[in-house]
């Protein structure tokens, strides 16, 4: 396990290492120029001139890639070209925001998922099980951001609520309530349809490991129904539950642009979408990149669970 570990960590710096180079190559060559898009259409050709020499741009591109990586490498991700802040401190500032979101998210999708797709399973065709599966279509018919904008005016043209100082985080050990406040609406918006995917996914998955012979050696030998369930049955069929849950929690990384705008929460997907639209090279191929490492370790550490749910794994 220990050699595969470490032979996965080399693969996924390497992984990484070839993303770099997708991204700023990707950016280099699409449409729009940033030092124009920051100095306006009315900018004359020599400011223009000047912005690219002071962004670097003038420079051949591997030397603009290998700068790039060093100051990166040293934990300076440059300047961002529109505000001129400095990407790291602004990372650090968005990150825990973002974090929260996907922390909570993955909370919620694993305990309603798990718990009321294994619980459909266990009582098939009863009213639960009918009860769960029209959620779960609901959940994945319904785009979130028009749930999400419901939760926002409801709430406001009804009991005039709102959620507290929309735009500034509160910390959760500065105030707890606030804190759940802000981030619970969101948190259980955006995990509205992945919670759906894996109901339905940990439901159809446990009914086929239910049938399996193995299962009715165990209900045989005596065990209890809630011993062959949860002990031999449920663990057995979590493993593509797992790899759902994986691949959710890195595209969440990236992929929460429209509910921390509609909730105005200012975190990294809200950053990166702005730095696309644009062109802000530094901020934009700086967060590409976090998101991509995000995927491949988040990969890693899926594979490693596989082996820690099913022994019978081995790897080569």
């Amino acid at each position: 396990m220990r050699d595969y570990i470490v032979r996965r960590i080399v693969w996924a710096v390497a992984t990484i290492w070839f993303i770099s180079i997708g991204v700023f190559v990707l950016l280099r060559v699409s449409p729009g120029d940033p030092a124009l898009l920051q100095q306006g259409v009315n900018a004359t050709p020599e400011k223009v001139a000047a912005v690219r020499k002071e962004l670097g741009l003038d420079k051949p591109l591997p030397v603009q890639y290998l700068r790039w990586v060093g100051n990166a490498l040293q934990g300076d991700l440059g300047r961002s070209g529109i505000t001129q802040v400095s990407v790291t401190s602004e990372f650090k500032s968005r990150f825990p925001v973002s974090l929260q979101l996907m922390m909570m998210t993955l909370v919620w999708v694993a305990l309603f998922g798990v718990t009321f797709g294994a619980i459909s399973a266990r009582w098939q065709n009863s009213g639960f099980d009918y009860g769960v599966r029209l959620f779960a279509i609901f959940g994945l018919s319904v785009p979130a951001f028009w749930v999400a904008t419901l939760v926002m005016l409801i709430p406001a043209q009804y009991w005039h609520y709102a959620p507290p100082s929309l735009g500034k985080p509160i910390a959760f050990l500065d105030d707890p309530i606030g804190n759940m406040q802000q981030f619970l609406p969101a948190s259980l918006v955006l995990a509205l349809g992945p919670t759906a995917t894996v109901m339905r996914l940990t439901r159809s998955t446990l009914l086929e490991v239910l049938r399996q012979d193995y299962i009715r050696t165990a209900r045989s030998k005596g065990l209890g129904e809630r011993m062959v369930l949860w002990r031999h049955a449920l663990r057995n069929s979590l493993i593509p539950v797992v790899t759902v849950l994986g691949l959710l929690a890195a595209g969440l990384l990236g992929g929460s642009v429209i509910i921390e705008q509609i909730f105005a929460l200012r975190g990294l997907g809200l950053y990166i979408f702005q730095a696309l639209l644009q062109k802000d090279y530094p901020v934009a191929q700086s967060i590409v990149l976090y998101t991509a490492a995000a995927v491949v370790f988040m990969n890693l550490a899926v594979d490693v669970v596989y082996a820690v749910l099913d022994p019978r794994i081995r790897y080569t």
